[in-house]
């Protein structure tokens, strides 16, 4: 997942996805979609490091949800999702940057 600025619409998305199409024909671009999420109530972390170093992140995310009353909603509807801040092919596993959501609530 890819957060978009607020100026990005469904049709600038898909003269996007159109234009990308021409320009790189073996991409599979339609696979990509363009979505919007109101997950409601989240607990989130920065995660910075390899992706294989996540664990640790949610570590702690888990004793922030322990310590301040909070349920996970995984498994109930709720889905964890990452957003990507880094390009992992222009940066090195170290310097990658993510946001961990996770969709809770009060327990």
């Amino acid at each position: 997942m890819i957060r978009q600025p607020e100026f990005v619409t469904p049709a600038v998305f898909a003269w996007a996805r159109e234009a990308l199409a021409k320009k790189k024909p073996g991409l599979p671009v339609g696979k990509v979609r363009f979505e919007a999420f109101a997950e409601g109530l989240c607990v989130q972390i920065m995660h910075t490091g390899p992706y294989g170093d996540e664990p640790e992140s949610m570590k702690k995310s888990d004793a922030f949800m322990e310590h301040e009353g909070l349920r996970s909603r995984i498994g109930d509807g709720g889905k964890h999702h990452e957003i990507y801040l880094s390009d992992p092919r222009r940066c090195r596993p170290e310097g990658l940057r993510t946001v961990l959501r996770h969709p809770v609530v009060k327990a």
